[in-house]
């Protein structure tokens, strides 16, 4: 069976090739808006679920991966930047905090219609950083199009004390660990395909 990741994502895309398995990559126009009164985690569920079913119009006989993920701090979410004043400020917030992040994850085989989501969680805690630091990672690691302003995978490690959680895949945005168990519960198995 076909499998197709909704999202345009280049860091989902590159952990979802760790698997090994062939798939395509299909970016779905929905609303991302949060609604009145939705807590992050029901938005990010909600937007996994809606990504999968927008996919779905267009990959009627496959399975579809929906994903979103929100940073969150004191309750807030912290969103993309909007520019790199944005970031600094994002990154000044955070500095010498913990922030968690929420990634809503979705497996919707479009043939039985069954879908498989959760909501799976990892925290950050940042260093105390100085104005000059964040100005340097920002300059070198372009962080604008990541939540928080952070980009882990790359020179961000260096602005973080702590990282917990059950898959750090988690934290750049496609929980692979989970992605698994749903994958071998529609008879797939990575290691043996």
């Amino acid at each position: 069976m076909q499998l197709i990741l909704g999202s345009s994502s280049p860091y989902r895309k590159a952990l979802l090739e760790k698997l090994g398995l062939p798939f395509e990559c299909y970016s779905p126009d929905i609303d991302e808006s949060c609604k009145p009164d939705e807590s992050s985690l029901q938005l990010v569920e909600r937007l996994a679920i809606e990504k999968a079913r927008e996919t779905r119009k267009t990959y009627p006989e496959a399975l579809m991966i929906g994903s979103d993920q929100v940073a969150v701090l004191d309750n807030k979410i912290i969103g993309k930047p909007a520019n790199h004043e944005d970031a600094v400020n994002q990154l000044k917030e955070a500095s010498g905090r913990e922030v968690h992040l929420y990634t809503g994850l979705c497996l919707l085989n479009a043939n039985t219609g069954t879908i498989q989501h959760s909501v799976e969680s990892y925290s950050v805690v940042f260093r105390q950083l100085s104005e000059n630091q964040i100005e340097q990672y920002l300059i070198k690691d372009k962080p604008y199009n990541c939540a928080g302003s952070l980009k882990s995978e790359t020179l961000g490690i260096a602005m973080l004390s702590k990282l917990e959680g059950e898959d750090p895949n988690t934290l750049v945005g496609l929980p692979l660990i989970r992605l698994v168990d749903m994958l071998l519960q529609e008879g797939i198995d990575p290691i043996l395909a």
